[in-house]
C-alpha cells in the first residue's frame, strides 16, 4: 500500500500509535506549556529501555533548522507534488549552455554545467497562501484533469461549469478578449482566495476542483522574459522575432546558478528551444578588507550610504570595478576609494583644469574643420595611444571585462596623458601667443579628454558627464553620445614602441636619481645605454630629445653590450626557485653563479635558459634569475628586461650652477602662486646673495627670466620690505609684480 507519514500536518503523531497518538513530535508545538512534562523523545527512550529494546540512549547537541519567523523547529513531510519533467530536456539544456558567454567561464562549465548534468525533475508545488496558484483542476477521484492557460480559457470553462450547475455565476463575465487595459485585468484577482472558489466541469459533467498548492516562485522569475511583454497575448514579435529575446546580458550572485540562472535557462529551453540570455556575469561577494564576510554583528559592514555621501558614486564604482573582476570577491577598503579619488579622478581633474586655464587665456575653441597642421611627434604618439586605448576598451566592454577597461583607462590618464604628454608639453601651453604649435597641443589634449570622458562613462557616469559637458557645453550629455570609434590610420605601433622605450629609459634614470638623492632639477652630464642592435639605437635616437628633457641629462651615448663598465652577474632568485625546486636550489645557484657575460647576455635577450643538473635539464625563466650589475665609482647602473642604463653621477661646476638656477626658478614659481599672480603677469626680482650664487644666476640669467616671466633681475646689497624671502642667511630675494 501507500506509505503514510506517522506525523500529521499539525505536527502530531497520527492515530493508531498507542500512547504517542495526538502528541506533538516537538515540545514547541504543545498548546499548553508544562515544564514538568517529558518530551516525546524522552518518552520513546524510556519505553525502549523498559522493553529492553534500546542499545544506548544519550543526549547530544546538533544543528536543526528553525522557522525564521516563529523560531520553532521545522518539520519536513513527504507530500504529493506536481513536477515539470526537466529530465526530458536535460541534453538540450546542456548543449545550449555551451553557447552562453559565462563570466567567469568556470561557473558556466563547472558549477552551472554540473548542475545541469545532474538536473532532477522540477518540483513546482508549494504550500503557501500568496503566490501564483497552480492552474490545474482535478476531479475528486483524480482521473479528470484540466490545465488552464489563460483568463480567456478560464472564463469559457466557468461558463461551461455554469451550464452544468457547478457554479452560480461567472466572476469573469465582464472580461473582454483582446482588451489589455488595466481596468480589464484588475476587477478580478487570480490569487488563491479567488480561484479556489471556482469549480470547473469535466466533459462528462464531473466537478473539478483546483489543486491547493501554489507554483514555486522561481517559476515566476524564470518566466520574466515572457511575462514582461505579456507574451503570448501581446507583443508576440518581441519574443518570436527575437527583438527582446534572448537577453543580451544578465547579472546576479553566483548562488543563482541553482536559482534564477537555472529557471530562466530551463523555461527557455523547454518552451522555445533557446537560451534565455547570451551573456551572464555571476557576481562575487563584497567582503571586508581582511576578506571576511561583512556583518552588522561583527561590526565590519561598510555603510553604503555614508560611503556614497563621503566619496561619491563614481569613485566608489571605479574602485570596485577596477580593483577586482565583478565575479571575484572584493576585499572592500575605504582607503582604496581614497586612492582612486586621488590618483585617477584627481589626476583627470587636474589635467582638465590645466587645459581649461590656458585654453581660456588664449580663447581657444576646438574646431574640427580647422585643425592645426603643425602636429608634433608627441601629439601623434598620444593620439595613437588614444586610438589603441579606444580599440582595447571597446573589446573589453564587448567581452564583459569592465575591470580590464577601467585599468586601461586609468593607466592612460595617469601614466601617458598626465605624467608624460602634459608634462613634456607644458611649455607649449603657456609659452607665447596662440600659434599653430600651441593650437595643435590644445587640440590634441581636447580630443584625449573628450574621448576619455566617453570611454569612462559606463563606469563613472556622473563625473564623465560633467567633464564632457565642460568640454562641449552645446552637446546634451555624454550618455547620448556615440561610443568613440578607433581610427586604425592613427595607430602607429612603431611610434608607440619608440615612446615606450623613452618611458622605460626615463624611468630607469629617474630611479637612479632617487637612489642617489640627486634631484631632477640638477642636470647631469650623460647616460650610457648598451646597444642591442642598430634598430634599437635608431629607436632611442628618435626619442632622444624627449628622454633628455624628461630626466635633465645633457647627452645619451651608446656602448657595447660587453663594455667593461657593465659587469653583470646572475644570481638565483631563491624566493621563486625555492618552492619549485627545493633541494636542488644549491646546485641551481652554483650553475647560475658561474654564468659568463655571454650567458647573462643570452638570458637577458631570450628571457629563458636551459641548464644541466645531475638530475637532468631544467629551464630557467626571467623570474627565476636576478641580473645585477657591479658598482663602478662615479656611475650608477640599473636594468629592466633588455634595457640597461649607466648614469654618470659626477657634477662639475657648470652643472652645479645650472642646478642652482633651476632650483631658484622653482622657488620663484611657487612664490608667484602664493602671491596669486596670473600666469601672464611679469615680475621684477631683487636678490641679495654671495658671489658664488651671483655667478650661478648670471650664467643662467636668460633661462631664469624666460621661465619666470621676469622683466628685470638686480643684485642688491640691501633688501627692504615685508615680503622678503630668506632661503638662508646669505641668500635673500624679493619679487614684485610689474605694474
Amino acid at each position: 500500500g501507500d506509505l503514510v507519514p506517522l506525523v500529521n500536518l499539525k505536527g502530531e503523531f497520527i492515530d493508531g500509535l498507542g500512547s504517542l497518538s495526538g502528541k506533538p513530535v516537538k515540545d514547541a508545538y504543545n498548546k499548553v506549556v508544562d515544564i514538568k512534562r517529558k518530551s516525546v523523545d524522552v518518552e520513546i527512550a524510556i519505553a525502549l529501555k523498559e522493553e529492553n529494546k534500546a542499545f544506548k540512549v544519550e543526549k547530544y547537541e546538533h544543528s536543526y533548522p528553525h522557522c525564521w519567523r516563529t523560531d520553532k523547529p521545522i518539520l519536513y513531510y513527504p507530500l504529493d507534488s506536481w513536477f515539470i519533467k526537466v529530465s526530458a530536456f536535460k541534453n538540450s539544456m546542456v548543449m545550449l549552455n555551451k553557447s552562453i558567454n559565462w563570466k567567469p567561464e568556470s561557473t558556466g562549465s563547472g558549477r552551472f554545467g554540473n548542475w545541469l548534468e545532474n538536473a532532477n525533475d522540477w518540483n513546482l508545488s508549494r504550500s503557501r497562501f500568496w503566490g501564483i496558484p497552480i492552474p490545474i483542476w482535478r476531479s475528486e477521484d483524480g482521473k479528470e484533469v484540466l490545465c488552464i492557460g489563460s483568463v480567456e480559457e478560464l472564463k469559457k470553462e466557468i461558463a461551461f461549469s455554469l451550464k452544468n450547475g457547478h457554479m452560480d455565476k461567472n466572476p469573469l463575465e465582464d472580461f473582454e478578449l483582446n482588451n489589455f487595459t488595466k481596468e480589464n485585468y484588475t476587477f478580478f484577482d487570480l490569487h488563491k482566495s479567488f480561484v479556489d472558489k471556482i469549480v470547473l466541469c469535466s466533459k462528462d459533467g464531473k466537478p473539478l476542483y483546483r489543486e491547493s498548492d501554489l507554483i514555486d516562485v522561481w517559476f515566476d522569475s524564470g518566466s520574466m522574459p515572457f511575462a514582461q511583454w505579456h507574451y503570448p497575448f501581446e507583443n508576440k514579435e518581441m519574443i518570436d522575432d527575437n527583438k527582446s529575446f534572448p537577453a543580451d546580458f544578465i547579472a546576479e550572485g553566483v548562488d543563482q546558478t541553482r536559482g534564477w540562472f537555472y529557471t530562466l535557462h530551463a523555461i527557455a529551453t523547454m518552451t522555445k528551444g533557446s537560451v534565455a540570455y547570451k551573456n551572464v556575469v555571476s557576481n562575487g561577494l563584497v567582503l571586508d578588507k581582511a576578506g571576511q564576510k561583512m556583518s552588522k554583528r561583527l561590526g565590519n559592514a561598510a555603510d553604503p550610504f555614508k560611503t556614497l555621501k563621503k566619496y561619491g558614486a563614481d569613485a566608489t564604482r571605479w574602485y570596485m570595478i577596477s580593483n577586482a573582476q565583478p565575479w571575484d570577491n572584493l576585499k572592500f577598503d575605504l582607503a582604496g576609494i581614497e586612492e582612486v579619488t586621488r590618483k585617477f579622478f584627481g589626476t583627470l581633474f587636474n589635467t582638465y583644469s590645466f587645459f581649461a586655464l590656458y585654453a581660456n587665456l588664449d580663447s581657444f575653441k576646438y574646431e574640427e574643420k580647422n585643425l592645426s597642421l603643425e602636429t608634433k611627434e608627441i601629439d601623434l604618439w598620444v593620439l595613437s595611444r588614444l586610438n589603441s586605448l579606444t580599440k582595447s576598451v571597446e573589446e573589453s566592454y564587448n567581452d564583459y571585462e569592465p575591470t580590464k577597461a577601467a585599468r586601461q583607462i586609468q593607466a592612460f590618464v595617469v601614466d601617458e596623458l598626465s605624467n608624460w604628454y602634459v608634462r613634456l608639453c607644458r611649455k607649449r601651453f603657456w609659452k607665447g601667443d596662440l600659434n599653430e604649435d600651441k593650437k595643435a597641443a590644445y587640440e590634441t589634449l581636447f580630443i584625449c579628454l573628450k574621448k576619455v570622458s566617453v570611454l569612462m562613462s559606463p563606469i563613472a557616469p556622473f563625473y564623465s558627464d560633467l567633464l564632457y559637458g565642460d568640454l562641449s557645453p552645446k552637446e546634451e550629455s555624454v550618455h547620448l553620445a556615440n561610443f568613440p570609434l578607433f581610427d586604425q590610420k592613427l595607430i602607429n605601433k612603431d611610434l608607440e614602441y619608440k615612446m615606450d622605450l623613452a618611458q622605460k629609459v626615463s624611468s630607469l634614470i629617474l630611479s637612479l636619481r632617487k637612489k642617489t638623492r640627486i634631484k631632477v632639477r640638477q642636470p647631469l652630464l650623460r647616460v650610457l645605454i648598451p646597444s642591442a642592435d642598430k634598430a634599437f639605437e635608431s629607436a632611442i635616437s628618435e626619442v632622444k630629445s624627449i628622454i633628455l628633457l624628461e630626466v635633465n641629462i645633457r647627452s645619451i651615448e651608446f656602448i657595447s653590450q660587453n663594455d667593461s663598465l657593465l659587469k653583470k652577474k646572475a644570481k638565483a632568485n631563491f624566493k621563486v626557485l625555492g618552492p619549485k625546486h627545493g633541494k636542488e636550489m644549491k646546485a641551481i645557484a652554483s650553475v647560475v653563479g658561474s654564468w659568463t657575460s655571454e650567458d647573462v647576455s643570452f638570458f637577458e635577450k631570450e628571457g629563458r635558459k636551459e641548464i644541466q643538473l645531475d638530475s637532468g635539464a631544467i629551464t630557467l625563466r626571467s623570474d627565476d634569475v636576478e641580473i645585477v650589475t657591479a658598482d663602478v665609482p662615479g656611475w650608477e647602473i640599473a636594468s629592466s628586461g633588455n634595457i640597461t642604463v649607466a648614469l654618470d653621477v659626477s657634477i662639475n661646476q657648470e652643472l652645479k650652477e645650472e642646478g642652482f638656477a633651476r632650483d631658484f626658478v622653482n622657488k620663484i614659481q611657487n612664490l608667484r602662486k602664493e602671491k596669486n599672480l596670473e600666469v601672464s603677469d611679469f615680475v621684477k626680482i631683487k636678490v641679495l646673495c654671495a658671489q658664488e650664487d651671483q655667478n650661478a644666476i648670471k650664467n643662467n640669467l636668460n633661462y631664469i627670466c624666460s621661465e619666470t616671466l621676469t622683466d628685470s633681475l638686480d643684485f642688491v646689497s640691501k633688501l627692504e620690505g615685508n615680503e622678503i624671502v630668506e632661503e638662508s642667511e646669505g641668500f635673500k630675494y624679493l619679487i614684485e609684480k610689474v605694474k
